[in-house]
């Protein structure tokens, strides 16, 4: 052992203090499957959910990431999602333009303190394109948002 946790953790000499976290990939897109490999690799309880599906019960511990903003039922899905206390939610999506989920929730008359929950754009900012990209990005970002840390390569904030 260093006497360094993080570095011992690193090295595999310490099992790392991981509390329980969850991902949702809400539509089963090739950015889903990556994001729900990547996620399991870091320890999360992350699945696909397709509606149609029984939701099943999300705690404060599930992050929910919806992978196509064009879907008819992004909407339903999102006000589904939003019913529980989940600790984020994001749709992917151009920031340069208003998501269309925000419309969507408006006309299901969903409050505005709850569509302001959604996140857009969700990841980190490194001009990814592939689904593989993608996924990086977005698992990335949500690693450092339960970090506290701003993500990217500003390391003053975590010092």
């Amino acid at each position: 052992m260093s006497g360094d946790p993080s570095c011992d953790v690193a090295h595999g000499k310490a099992a790392p203090e991981v509390e329980h976290r969850g991902l949702v990939a809400v539509f089963d897109t090739p950015v889903a499957q990556h994001l729900v490999r990547y996620a399991k690799d870091l320890g999360y309880n992350a699945f696909v959910y397709e509606p149609g599906e029984a939701l099943p019960e999300l705690d404060g511990s599930y992050d929910v990431v919806v992978t196509n903003h064009h879907r008819e039922e992004l909407g339903t899905v999102l006000r589904d999602v939003l019913a529980f206390p989940v600790r984020w939610v994001g749709v992917m999506g151009n920031p340069r333009h208003e998501g269309p989920h925000v419309k969507a929730l408006k006309d299901l008359g969903v409050p505005d303190e709850q569509i302001a929950r959604v996140h857009r754009p969700v990841g980190l900012n490194i001009g990814s394109r592939t689904p593989p990209e993608i996924a990086i990005a977005t698992i990335a970002g949500l690693v450092a948002d339960r970090n506290g840390r701003p993500g990217g390569f500003d390391f003053q904030a975590s010092m």
